[in-house]
């Protein structure tokens, strides 16, 4: 028995059996979250982020498997929930906006640095340009196959480097360089595993579709219905339109090829006869251009009248000059 509330183990398990049941049937949705390296001031703040619109409960996998199979006699659909429980899991209930619960959860995410032997969740990339540190650490840099130079009395990365890849467990040599950058690269909180929408689950990239993702998916498998169709020749409302246009296409080779004309391809087979009879005249448009050589024309037909009186003028002041000379 507890010595701080006074309920024995037995008691304890009975109330969260309890408690989860009863979260199972007051929400329709369920957030299946994993919870790695989150501490328990980080789990209270979310906790307060997400309080009246939903509701995070944790627990053994053990009980929570226990729990739902001893009641699944009050929904079956909640036997979904079992292939998912594994690991470090949680439940967040909600009836509210999956979306906006989500990014409740995302929002509570807090960085963190890159650990010793810790898996990194994320590719971590040192991204090229000057830094804080002295030239003093330019053989540390080089010892990670890190090109660099002096730039202004500190170090420059002259690359982009992918320091980690996803996976990978963070090395001392990583770790240590990413801490004299300041760089945090991990960010940790809850992370959405698996999503309980009514009896449906799915994963969490059903949830992060847009309506273009969603139309597109829809048009690209009315395509693959409509190709059916056709290739079977089994008639459909989506291969219906494509059925009339090949037949029309057919009757209208025949037409061509025999001479036989009927109402539909009169038009077509006269365009194809007599296409001179339905060119359209390009409308000419000639008055702007000669009025502008017009306006070009009339300052050089002056300056060359200029020129002549000029010249004119001239011959008659020679003459005048050796009359009197």
């Amino acid at each position: 028995m507890s010595a701080k509330t006074g309920k024995s183990k037995k008691e304890k398990k009975a109330d969260y059996f309890e408690r989860l049941v009863s979260l199972l049937e007051q929400y329709n949705k369920i957030l299946m979250v994993s919870c790695d390296n989150i501490g328990s001031l980080h789990m209270q703040k979310i906790r307060r982020s997400i309080r009246g619109k939903a509701v995070l409960l944790m627990g053994k996998n053990t009980m929570m498997r226990r729990a739902i199979r001893s009641n699944l006699s009050r929904n079956s659909k909640w036997e979904q929930l079992l292939p998912h429980i594994k690991g470090n899991i949680g439940f967040v209930f909600t009836n509210d906006d999956l979306i906006e619960v989500k990014n409740l959860l995302v929002a509570s995410r807090v960085p963190a640095v890159a650990k010793i032997n810790a898996v990194a969740p994320v590719d971590v990339v040192v991204p090229k340009g000057p830094t804080t540190l002295e030239p003093t650490k330019t053989s540390f840099l080089q010892a990670l196959n890190i090109a660099t130079k002096i730039n202004r009395g500190t170090i420059e990365i002259l690359n982009d480097l992918l320091l980690i890849k996803k996976g990978d467990k963070v090395g001392s040599s990583e770790a240590t360089l990413l801490q004299m950058l300041d760089m945090k690269p991990f960010s940790y909180g809850l992370i959405i595993t698996q999503i309980y929408d009514g009896g449906t689950t799915y994963g969490l990239e059903v949830l992060d579709m847009t309506d273009g993702d969603i139309l597109g998916k829809f048009m690209a498998g009315l395509g693959r219905l409509t190709a059916l169709s056709l290739g079977a020749s089994y008639p459909t409302v989506t291969s219906f339109p494509h059925v009339v246009l090949n037949a029309y296409k057919n009757l209208l080779s025949i037409a061509f090829g025999t001479g036989y004309v009927f109402t539909q391809a009169a038009k077509l087979k006269e365009m194809v006869e007599n296409p001179g009879a339905f060119v359209v005249a390009a409308p000419v448009v000639a008055a702007a251009p000669a009025a502008g050589k017009k306006e070009k024309e009339e300052p050089k037909k002056k300056e060359k009248e200029k020129e002549k009186e000029k010249e004119e003028s001239e011959e008659s002041g020679d003459v005048g000059f050796d009359l009197f000379g």
